[in-house]
C-alpha cells in the first residue's frame, strides 16, 4: 500500500505528526492542508517542519532527511570574492525592506525552476510573521538600490532560512554571510537551509541527519531570542568588513 502524508485538522493549534512519519518519496513530505496562520507556522518551525508548495496545490508540509544546515561561524566566501569585497561600497541592513526582499525572491527567475513556491498566500503569511517579530530580512544595498537579500523565520535562537536573491553578482552571498556573522555574534549557532544544492554546499552548508537536526532545533527554540526588528542592531553595516571576518 502506498504511504500517504497526514491530513492536518482545521485547528491551527493542533500538533503536527512526528517527523519520523515523513515520506521517503517524495523525501520529507509529512502533511497536507491546514493554513498559514502564525500559530501553525511557528509550531511547524519549532519541530523542524516547513511549508513548500506551488500555486494550485494544497499546502504541503516537509521535514526532509537529511537536512541542510549552516553553522553561523562557518559560512565561506572564496578568497577571490573576499578580495573584491574589500573595495565594495555595499551596505548591509536588516528589516528595512522585508516586503521587497520577499517579493523579489518570489518573482526572480532561477535556473531549472518553473513558477514560484512563494505564492501570494505565502507572502502574506510571512509579512504577518514579520509584523510579529518572527520573520526577518538582511538586505544588501548599493547606495539606495537593493542588490541582494535573504529572509527567514526566527524562533528562539534558531534561524530558518527561506529564500535569497541577487540583483548583482554576489548580492545573495553577502546577505547570507552578513546574516550568519551577526547571528553568531548574538549567540545563534545555526541557519536552516532546508534542502541541499551545490551552491549552498559551496558556501559551507552541511547535511545533518534529521533526528540530530530536530533535536538541536528543540534546544535552540527554547532559548530567549531577540525581540522586535533587527534594524537598529545592524544599522548601516559596511559589507567590506566581511572580507576580514570570515574563515578561509
Amino acid at each position: 500500500m502506498t504511504a500517504l502524508p497526514a491530513l492536518l485538522p482545521d485547528d491551527p493549534e493542533a500538533p503536527f505528526p512526528p517527523v519520523g512519519q515523513a515520506l521517503r518519496q517524495p523525501d520529507g513530505l509529512l502533511a497536507v492542508g491546514g493554513d498559514l496562520s502564525p500559530a501553525r507556522l511557528l509550531n511547524a518551525y519549532r519541530h523542524g517542519i516547513f511549508p513548500w508548495y506551488s500555486q494550485g496545490q494544497p499546502i504541503l508540509w516537509w521535514s526532509p532527511d537529511p537536512r541542510t544546515v549552516f553553522a553561523t561561524d562557518a559560512v565561506k566566501l572564496s578568497s577571490k570574492f573576499r578580495r573584491g569585497l574589500r573595495h565594495s561600497d555595499w551596505t548591509v541592513r536588516a528589516d528595512t525592506a522585508f516586503d521587497e526582499v520577499v517579493e523579489v525572491c518570489a518573482r526572480i527567475r532561477r535556473p531549472g525552476q518553473r513558477g514560484t513556491w512563494i505564492t501570494r498566500e505565502m507572502q502574506v503569511a510571512y509579512r504577518r510573521l514579520h509584523a510579529l517579530g518572527h520573520a526577518h530580512s538582511f538586505e544588501v544595498f548599493a547606495g539606495e538600490t537593493l542588490v541582494g537579500g535573504i529572509y527567514g523565520v526566527a524562533v528562539g535562537r534558531m534561524f530558518f532560512g527561506e529564500s535569497m536573491f541577487s540583483h548583482e553578482s554576489g548580492g545573495s552571498k553577502v546577505a547570507l554571510a552578513a546574516l550568519a556573522w551577526h547571528l553568531h555574534r548574538w549567540g545563534w549557532p545555526l541557519i536552516d537551509a532546508q534542502v541541499e544544492n551545490p551552491h549552498l554546499l559551496s558556501l559551507g552548508a552541511r547535511s545533518w541527519p534529521r533526528d540530530a537536526f530536530v533535536a538541536r532545533v528543540a534546544e535552540m527554540v527554547a532559548l530567549e531570542g531577540l525581540p522586535g526588528r533587527l534594524s537598529t542592531r545592524v544599522g548601516d553595516w559596511p559589507a567590506r568588513q566581511l572580507a576580514g571576518l570570515l574563515p578561509d
